[in-house]
């Protein structure tokens, strides 16, 4: 079930017209309406807002399980494939805050890579307060899978340590940044992805207390 369909669903349930949903987490009715037709989406402090009121997981508001099922035995192989590839990054991801990062006197960039067996994970990015980056994923040396990323740093309590620990916690549904949410004291980390392996985009943000001090766009997929 889509979200805008999950959406009214549960609405519906809980006996709430848009006027008073929208009320309920201080948004517009429109801003409800358009949610529910497809023509908007929710930000993640909204989706937020959204799970807890329902009392539902933000993996279920957002993802279209219906047709996951449908397209199972269709992308079985795919699915198989795509299992080793997982693995690989989750196990990159979790030790690319371990190893130490190489500055590009050339380019200025700042490197990172590890391997294991025949495959091997690149991340290099440009800037510290506001950055653009890539990963790589090479199999035999060949490019088969990268994302792009920019994000900038908002505000001046911006803790690198919170993000890297977010980061280690790469979920293997999801492996391009960290978890849905995740939280350490007064810092919480919150990462939304539409789509698949093959081809997504996500955007992340971090909060210091209710305010905002970091956000990240991200998207990839296969190198064919």
């Amino acid at each position: 079930m889509s979200f805008q369909k999950q959406l009214q669903k549960l609405r519906k349930e809980k006996g709430l017209s848009q006027e008073k949903l929208a009320e309920m987490i201080g948004i517009s009715r429109q801003a409800v309406a358009k949610w529910e037709v497809g023509q908007s989406y929710p930000d993640i402090a909204r989706l937020i807002l959204l799970s807890e009121l329902f009392k539902v997981s933000i993996d279920k508001l957002v993802n279209d399980y219906d047709e996951n099922c449908r397209l199972y035995i269709e992308e079985n192989k795919q699915d198989c494939k795509d299992e080793d590839i997982i693995q690989f990054l989750c196990i990159a991801k979790k030790h690319i805050n371990d190893i130490v990062e190489v500055k590009d006197t050339e380019s200025n960039a700042y490197d990172m890579q590890f391997s294991e067996g025949n495959l091997k994970y690149i991340s290099r990015y440009h800037g510290k307060k506001q950055f653009i980056g890539e990963d790589l994923l090479l199999r035999d040396d060949s490019p088969i899978w990268g994302m792009n990323y920019n994000g900038r740093i908002i505000g001046e309590v911006f803790s690198e340590g919170f993000l890297k620990e977010a980061l280690a916690l790469v979920p293997k549904e999801y492996p391009y940044r960290g978890p849905m949410v995740y939280q350490n004291g007064q810092y919480k980390y919150h990462c939304i992805v539409n789509g698949e392996l093959e081809w997504f985009q996500g955007y992340e943000e971090i909060f210091f207390e209710d305010i905002k001090i970091y956000e990240c766009n991200f998207n990839g997929g296969y190198i064919k």
